[in-house]
Parts: structure tokens; C-alpha cells; sequence
């Protein structure tokens, strides 16, 4: 596609090359395009088990994936500012893919040795070649998990200070129109239902997870609470309308140090009538990084760090994780399938077609495709190369 799109370009001239790549991405969308983003840091890098801020390294990156045809193919690759610090779906992409969103800017001072957290959306525009970022909404915390709506008019991003900001999408310019506080914590995860009246953010900090109301682009809540395990951090909805999955990451998720070994849990949620419900926590390894779940309602992944993000000669350190897959049975995730992982890797997200899962392997720096096969789960040993440590993942809306 890439090399398809610098084609036009030399030989239709920069006006008519924009024109052409317009009606390409509208063409895709209509088409099915099944296009998702991977947000990338490159400065956070892990030797011995161990993270630092070594000097010398790349930038930041966001990569664009093409994951209708198999294996998935790089489209893109962007200049940003990432961090791994938060839940992987610090990343967002459009529906009609003209727009990637990138949460979550930081920036290493090596001066002062210290992370710094910044308070703006990244607007990278994929109509151009190359993409760029074209605009940086400031909105007044360090953002975290990034939503956007099917109709892709609405964005809800989640923040360290316990907000809900809410955004406008009017073509390719992003507005702030509100801000929701829910909590004096930190808030982790959140994702719209499947028919945009609703949506779901965590609350890392308080546990459990709140309801958010969105009728006619105007959000509110009512605080109806769903019961999580500790610490809720990635969240995901199925495109029937049916279910919610919550990761609960556990006390590796509030405090700073100890529990990285310990089990902890992802929740299944009842989305198909109100109010909804919890209706299952199911055990797992420790720190289920990511939780996805399918498209068509019928598969959960989960992500666990199973001791791998642990100095390797700490107790519980394992060399690499686990990937879990459950098929929902009669309302109840039933196991079917692990496969080992990477060395503390982070997010996941099934493919549009339900077949495949991109898993990000973060020490390693590549995006692992596991294949579904019917719940007998399987490492393709396909692998997306990426610029820096790919630590944030989300599919166009579906």
C-alpha cells in the first residue's frame, strides 16, 4: 500500500496525490480494512530483567498495520512520544482510519534522571504521506486508554487525575467539549459499547469500573459500579453486544514494588441488559497485561506476565509469559488453549476476522500473530518487527 500511495504521488503531483488517497481510505474502510495501530517506546529498554533509560536510543514510534491480509504488513511508521507507564490501549485509530490517536506523551530527562509526563493527545494525520502529527490537544493531564466510537465522531480518553475527557472528531480536527471526574485515583482502561450508548472506564486506584451514559454526544454517569478484582486496567467490548472482559492486574498495579508473582484475574461482564454485571472472575497468571476479546463475542485472550517482568534471579522470575484463551460457553469463559508469550509483553487485539490475535512482544521489540484455529491457539511464528518496545495496541472501531 505504502509503495502504492509514493506512486501516485510522484506521478499525479501533490494535489491530486491527496485527492487519490482520500478516496483510497474511503474505499478501504468500505471495503473492510482491518488497519491497527501499535504505539511504540523506545526509551524504556529491559537488560538482565532489569528497566532503564539508556541514552543514544530512537525515537518513540506509532506503527500503522494492515492486518487484512496475512501475514499483517507495516503501512506506516511515525515519530512520537509513548510510554509503556499505563494500561496498552494508549493508542486509537479512526474508523475510517484517517486518524491515529496517541496517548500517554512522555520524555526522559537524563539530566535529572527522571520520566516526564505530559499532557496532550498526539492527532496523527494517515491521509498524507508520510503520516504526520498535525495536531497535540492539550487536555491538562497525562492522558492514558484512548476510545473512540464506531460512528468516529466521539473520543473518551481516561487520565492519571481521575477524569474522563471527552473529545469531538469533526473530519480530521479534535476538540475537547468536556470533562467527567469519577475518581480522586488514577483511572486505567475504557471502551464504548458496541452502539456508542455506552461506556466502561476502570478505576485502578478504587477498583471496580463505572458506567459512563452517551446520548446524543453528550457523556454523563450515574456511577453505577461493576465489581472487578484489584487494580482493573485493560478493557474490552465484543462487537454483538454482549460482553465486557476486564484485566485486573492485581497490587502490581498500585504499588510500585512486591507482587509481580502473585495470581491474579480478568472479569467477565454482562453488557446485553442493564444494569450490567460481573458474572465471572477467573484466575490467571500474574499481571494479565492485556485482556481482548473477539469481535464476534466467542473468544477472550489474555496477556500475563507470569513472572517474566521480574529481575531474572528474583523469586517467581519467568522467562517469558503466558497467553490464555477462553471460549465463552453458556455465559462462562471456558479454557481452551495457552501458549508461551514474551519477555514482559503488553498488549493484544484479535484481527476483524476473529482468526488471528497480535500479540506485542515488548523486550523483543516485534508483534507476535498467534492464530485462534477453533481455540486450539497457535504461534504462527510470523513476527511484526517494530521501531522501540511496542507497549500499546487498538484496532480501527468495530
Amino acid at each position: 500500500m505504502k509503495v502504492a500511495l509514493r506512486a501516485i504521488n510522484k506521478y499525479l503531483g501533490k494535489d491530486v496525490f491527496l485527492a487519490a488517497i482520500l478516496t483510497m481510505v474511503a474505499a478501504s474502510s468500505a471495503m473492510g480494512a482491518d488497519l491497527i495501530v501499535s504505539g511504540n517506546d523506545a526509551k524504556f529498554v529491559r537488560e538482565g530483567g532489569v528497566g532503564g533509560y539508556p541514552e543514544g536510543v530512537g525515537p518513540d514510534t506509532l506503527t500503522v498495520i494492515d492486518a487484512s491480509v496475512f501475514p499483517p504488513k507495516v503501512v506506516e511508521t511515525v515519530e512520537v512520544r509513548h510510554t509503556l507507564s499505563g494500561p496498552p490501549q494508549q493508542v486509537g485509530i479512526t474508523p475510517t482510519g484517517e486518524l491515529a490517536i496517541v496517548s500517554a506523551p512522555t520524555f526522559y530527562d537524563h539530566s535529572n534522571q527522571s520520566l516526564v509526563m505530559e499532557n496532550y493527545l498526539q492527532i496523527v494525520d494517515l491521509t498524507v504521506s508520510p503520516a504526520e502529527i498535525t495536531q497535540r490537544v492539550d487536555v491538562g493531564t497525562h492522558p492514558q486508554a484512548v476510545a473512540i466510537n464506531r460512528e468516529g465522531d466521539l473520543m473518551l480518553v481516561s487520565t492519571v487525575a481521575g477524569t474522563v475527557v471527552v473529545l469531538e472528531i469533526d473530519g480530521k480536527s479534535v476538540e475537547v467539549v468536556d470533562e467527567i471526574k469519577i475518581s480522586d485515583g488514577r483511572l486505567s482502561g475504557i471502551s464504548f459499547t458496541h452502539d456508542g450508548s455506552n461506556a466502561i472506564v476502570g478505576l485502578r486506584d478504587e477498583q471496580g469500573a463505572v458506567v459512563l451514559n452517551i446520548v446524543d454526544g453528550v457523556v454523563s454517569t450515574e456511577f453505577d459500579r461493576i465489581t472487578t478484582g484489584i487494580a482493573p486496567y485493560a478493557i474490552d467490548v465484543s462487537s454483538d453486544g454482549k460482553w465486557a472482559v476486564i484485566g485486573n492486574v492485581g497490587l502490581a498495579g498500585i504499588v510500585t514494588s512486591g507482587h509481580q508473582a502473585d495470581a491474579d484475574s480478568f472479569t467477565l461482564v454482562d453488557t446485553s441488559s442493564k444494569p450490567y454485571r460481573a458474572v465471572q472472575h477467573v484466575t490467571v497468571p500474574s499481571i494479565p497485561e492485556a485482556v481482548t476479546i473477539s469481535p464476534d463475542g466467542r473468544w477472550i485472550a489474555v496477556q500475563t506476565m507470569n513472572g517474566s517482568s521480574l529481575p531474572y534471579d528474583a523469586d517467581g522470575y519467568n522467562p517469558v509469559g503466558t497467553v490464555l484463551l477462553y471460549e465463552i460457553q453458556d455465559g462462562q469463559a471456558v479454557k481452551t488453549s495457552e501458549l508461551p508469550n514474551g519477555e514482559a509483553s503488553q498488549g493484544m487485539v484479535f484481527t476483524a476476522d476473529n482468526k488471528y490475535l497480535l500479540v506485542q512482544f515488548s523486550t523483543e521489540q516485534e508483534i507476535a500473530v498467534f492464530a485462534v484455529n477453533d481455540g486450539d491457539m497457535e504461534d504462527t511464528g510470523e513476527r511484526i518487527p517494530v521501531s522501540g518496545a511496542p507497549v500499546s495496541i487498538r484496532s480501527m472501531p468495530r
